[in-house]
């Protein structure tokens, strides 16, 4: 079974460059950065889960952004490994968690706890965790992974920490007249963030501590949510068993087309993810 069915969308703007203009520890377990600049006036917003992918600096200034495709697809990705390792920016994917088009910047949540986690042992996690304020990066907008099944009022939205920017984005920018639960599972209390879910759906926030295995929560908070009548339009994101398991659950036990369930393995407990 594939570990997603998200869309990609290239446009032709291609990778734009951006500065760090702030950064900020929001809670335990999230940084917030926000990139600004020039390139960013002409932003494709589309709100939603809206997804990128992110050109990191890991050689410092030396990093070569100037060099990458305009489009990250297979011919982008070999062109991208072609570049000197030495040089090169590591690429990884993220949500955007708020875009102003008033003032062309752009917020960014990272996932920052330990080792085994979302993105404890990896590249991201630890260099916005320095609060890279005045390092520049580089950004290629793909697109939406949420996909409004046709005639559903009804939603279910499923994520851990790593998928939580993606389930916010969809509460905020849903129909207002929409219903149905949100389940979001993070590490600590104190990393819930505001919603702006629409009054009909209801949301649900699930600390697991530490010693939990990501996802295990939200999976069993899923299975016991009450039979519903209505079509419904279905995501659920974040590490790889739980987007499986609660796709699975959603169109084997519950009966929801497949084709009404957007899912995504973010990543894999035991490999980092960024």
């Amino acid at each position: 079974m594939p570990s997603s069915n998200i869309a990609v969308s290239h446009t032709e703007a291609g990778f734009v460059t951006a500065e760090v203009a702030r950064a900020e520890r929001i809670s335990p377990s999230f940084v917030r950065l926000t990139f600004a600049g020039e390139e960013l006036s002409g932003w494709r917003h589309l709100g939603f889960d809206q997804w990128f992918r992110l050109a990191l600096p890991v050689a410092g200034e030396a990093t070569q952004f100037d060099r990458l495709s305009k489009r990250f697809d297979t011919r982008g990705y070999l062109r991208y490994l072609t570049l000197p390792k030495a040089t090169r920016p590591a690429i990884r994917n993220y949500t955007v968690r708020e875009f102003r088009p008033e003032t062309g910047d752009l917020d960014v949540d990272f996932v920052i706890h330990g080792a085994g986690d979302a993105d404890g042992s990896g590249i991201a996690g630890p260099w916005a965790a320095s609060l890279p304020v005045g390092s520049r990066v580089a950004l290629i907008d793909q697109g939406c992974g949420y996909r409004p099944a046709d005639g559903a009022r009804r939603v279910v939205l499923v994520g851990d920490e790593s998928a939580l920017p993606a389930v916010l984005g969809i509460l905020r920018d849903l129909p207002r007249d929409s219903v149905g639960h949100a389940i979001i599972e993070v590490p600590e209390d104190a990393d819930r963030q505001p919603d702006e879910a629409p009054e009909g759906v209801e949301v649900q926030w699930i600390a697991r501590g530490h010693d939990g295995e990501v996802g295990e929560a939200a999976l069993a908070a899923l299975r016991g949510l009450p039979e519903w009548p209505d079509p419904v339009s279905a995501f659920v994101a974040g590490e790889q068993k739980l987007a499986t398991g609660g796709r699975r659950h959603l169109a084997q036990e519950r009966g929801i087309p497949k084709a009404a369930i957007d899912f995504c393995g973010y990543w894999r407990i035991g490999r980092a993810a960024a």
